[in-house]
């Protein structure tokens, strides 16, 4: 028992580890897109982290995965490495980082259903009802905000949300068998043909005119949301639960808030901190029942 304690906790402060790293992925997508084009920057970033992947599994003689892995797999690449980064950077073309960070606040309840289907999580009752109420104070201070809003947009999140739910389900499915850093590294390989062929049709015509905040937006996005975020995330899943562990998610959009008007200089409002610290009650009560 005491042992499996430790074990939920260690997967809790994992995952946190990953939730802090990924706060900062939608505000430097809003950034790289200033420079580059949606398909590009999504072609890229996969392709520089499967690089720094493939050397990991290289220094490290890891083992290929099973044949019967590589369908899951390629779930978690269409859910990780193309789906959400791509649908992302399309978003942001219609809305503002900080009204894209806010459906983040739906990816827990996303995460813990796949989670229920994929991965045979049992939650308790009770903490459906806290997760819940941590989505739909996400969402009322969204519809709050009453700003920056767009359907084409705001249909584009919907569906990165979906999507990268079912990749986290699914990666942290495999994890508990391959280890966390392992399978994104598997899954940005497995992806890394496309990528580097859409990366070559995409170029853009000319390297000038691209500041210095769209190349970090890339560089961040890259290494820390594409790669390092995920050696924490999925280990944490892998070890606390999918659903339990998945509702730090609830916090990552007002960390990303934060990010967003302190980076870019967009509007946050006041009301942010009172409904964070509702959000952090949710978690707290949903890990009890998780």
């Amino acid at each position: 028992m005491q042992r499996m304690r430790e074990k939920s906790w260690e997967g809790w402060g994992h995952g946190l580890l990953g939730v802090v790293i990924f706060s900062g992925s939608l505000p430097a997508t809003r950034a790289a897109v200033s420079g580059f084009a949606p398909l590009f920057l999504t072609a890229s970033r996969a392709v520089i982290a499967a690089g720094l992947g493939a050397a990991l599994l290289a220094l490290l003689r890891q083992r290929r995965p099973a044949r019967d892995d590589l369908g899951p797999l390629a779930v978690v690449a269409l859910g990780v490495v193309v789906g959400f980064p791509l649908l992302t950077a399309l978003a942001l073309r219609h809305i503002t980082s900080a009204r894209s960070i806010v459906f983040i606040g739906l990816l827990p309840l996303a995460t813990a259903g796949f989670g229920l289907l994929r991965a045979d999580d049992r939650p308790k009752p009770a903490f459906w009802l806290f997760s819940g109420a941590g989505s739909l104070l996400v969402a009322g201070f969204a519809l709050a905000q009453g700003s920056g809003g767009d359907l084409v947009g705001d249909g584009l999140m919907l569906g990165a949300i979906l999507l990268c739910g079912l990749g986290y389900a699914e990666g942290a499915r495999l994890s508990r068998r391959l280890g966390g850093w392992q399978v994104i590294s598997w899954a940005l390989l497995l992806a890394a043909p496309a990528m580097a062929v859409l990366a070559l049709a995409t170029l853009p015509e000319t390297w000038r005119g691209i500041g210095l905040p769209a190349w970090a937006g890339l560089g961040y996005v890259s290494v820390f949301s594409m790669l390092v975020g995920f050696v924490f995330w999925y280990r944490g899943l892998a070890l606390g639960g999918i659903a339990g562990v998945g509702q730090l998610q609830l916090l990552q959009p007002f960390l990303g808030l934060a990010l967003a008007g302190l980076l870019l200089h967009e509007p946050v409002e006041g009301g942010m901190i009172a409904v964070a610290a509702g959000v952090v009650l949710c978690v707290v009560a949903a890990k009890r029942f998780a």
